[in-house]
């Protein structure tokens, strides 16, 4: 193994998750995932497939939801999906009514759909549509599609799992304001109804993402050169941190690095 193999293996180690395990936490249960076309979310569903547990997809590659939900049904468990840009308002209305009607019982809710912006302040000067598009994808959907389902996810005792990134962590660096600020509202909203929602015996999980491997990812070519973990990876850590106590996935290494940026400001 070379030392580049090790650098590797030391910030991003393997992961993993056993299909018997997922088996006795998701067979025959209803789980809702977002950005279920590609990426971690189609991972996500795969994996899930793969123990028969019951889907609803929603993103918006038509055909590849299809796709997805014809696949779990030759595997004998049930699927549908609804194509939509979470960001339309009035689609996502319409979604937010219609869901409770089809799933009275859900266990899992991965909020998984996002959207990535590298722009600076000053470039969006004439660009406010910047920082509405990714607040309302990666926050605003995400919590009406949560408040939606609240009382289906109660009947269950069901769980949220929101997707974060762990730069969101660390003191904010130019050109990522738009997609930071809604990554903070996110890990604030969940900080705030894990304690809210613990009497209503639903429980709210985020995880601290690094950077993974990804068609969103990969667009910028410095990350396709940078180490980080795949689709499936990240898939996998939401999965574990759903069938856990835990409140939080972060990187082992997250602390250190919050550390050393403060030292830097």
């Amino acid at each position: 193994m070379n030392l580049n193999d090790c650098w590797k293996y030391l910030i991003y180690p393997p992961v993993d998750v056993d299909d018997e395990a997922l088996r006795s936490h998701f067979a025959g249960k209803w789980v809702v995932v977002t950005g279920a076309s590609s990426g971690i979310g189609e991972k996500l569903a795969l994996r899930l497939i793969g123990v028969k547990a019951k889907l609803y997809l929603i993103a918006r590659n038509e055909q590849k939801l299809n796709s997805l939900c014809d696949l779990a049904k030759s595997q004998g468990t049930e699927a549908h999906y609804t194509a939509i840009d979470l960001r339309d308002r009035e689609q996502l209305d319409v979604l937010c009514r219609d869901l409770p009607r089809r799933l009275p019982c859900l266990s899992f809710l991965f909020c998984n759909a996002g959207k990535s912006i590298h722009r600076t302040i000053h470039d969006s000067e004439s660009r406010m549509h910047d920082f509405d598009r990714t607040m309302d994808l990666n926050y605003r959907a995400h919590v009406s599609l949560s408040l939606a389902l609240m009382p289906s996810l109660r009947i269950a005792g069901g769980r949220i799992v929101f997707t974060s990134s762990v730069s969101s962590l660390y003191p904010s660096i130019p050109g990522w304001s738009a997609y930071h600020a809604s990554k903070c509202a996110v890990n604030v909203w969940c900080t705030t109804a894990r304690h809210e929602f613990k009497s209503l015996k639903v429980k709210v999980q985020i995880a601290y993402m690094p950077l993974v491997h990804t068609p969103m990812a990969d667009v910028d070519p410095q990350y396709r050169r940078m180490p980080a973990y795949s689709a499936d990876e990240a898939a996998c850590i939401l999965l574990r941190l759903a069938m856990s106590r835990k409140f939080s996935y972060r990187p082992w290494w997250a602390w250190i690095m919050k550390i050393g940026s403060h030292f830097g400001e």
